[in-house]
């Protein structure tokens, strides 16, 4: 028995959901990460004591214009342009990959130019890592969701499963967006 346009709404009203929650629960977690940063190094006078790698502002461009590449992409879906949203959902993907790219090079910069290494006497550099590495498996997590919306776009699904991938992808990689953003800001204001 197919199943009607309002059990497809109430489906996947359900899991957008569980999308909310996840967001939630990572927020949580960051702010969690941010809180234990504070109170080690507040409390034992350990800041970074080291400048930000410029890798990490390059990574930050790129995650940015991801966001708008993944906003089009959302326009193109809603005006039933199918080869643009496929394109600039493939320039999204391709821009996560480079954001991973370059975060994983600001780590080299970290590590073999500067001397800053994951396990040292200074523990809250260690955070530089743990900061930028849970963002990184989040965004790992977001490019696997996202080539799912992209497989989408190449079968022929109806376009209310369309639209919510698009609008389940949106919400994920513009939270990991922010998220990025708020800890390379809070790693620039706590680098002395």
């Amino acid at each position: 028995m197919a199943r009607t346009h309002q059990e497809d709404r109430q489906n996947l009203g359900a899991k957008k959901f569980n999308m909310w929650i996840f967001i939630f629960t990572s927020f949580m977690f960051f702010a969690a990460l941010s809180s234990g940063f504070i109170v080690y190094s507040g409390g034992k006078g350990h800041g970074l004591d080291v400048i930000m790698p410029r890798a990490f502002m390059y990574s930050t461009a790129v995650l940015i214009i991801s966001s708008i590449t993944l906003f089009i992409a959302s326009k193109a879906a809603r005006q039933l342009q199918f080869a643009k949203q496929r394109q600039f959902l493939w320039i999204t993907f391709f821009l996560g990959i480079a954001f991973f790219v370059i975060q994983v090079y600001a780590w080299y910069v970290l590590t073999y130019k500067m001397g800053v290494y994951f396990v040292n006497p200074n523990a809250s550099r260690t955070f530089i890592y743990v900061f930028s590495g849970t963002h990184l498996l989040h965004v790992l997590a977001a490019l696997l969701v996202l080539l799912n919306t992209i497989k989408g776009t190449y079968r022929n699904i109806p376009q209310v499963r369309n639209l919510y991938k698009m609008e389940m992808t949106s919400i994920f990689w513009h939270f990991l967006d922010i998220i990025w953003i708020y800890l390379y800001v809070f790693l620039l204001l706590n680098q002395y």
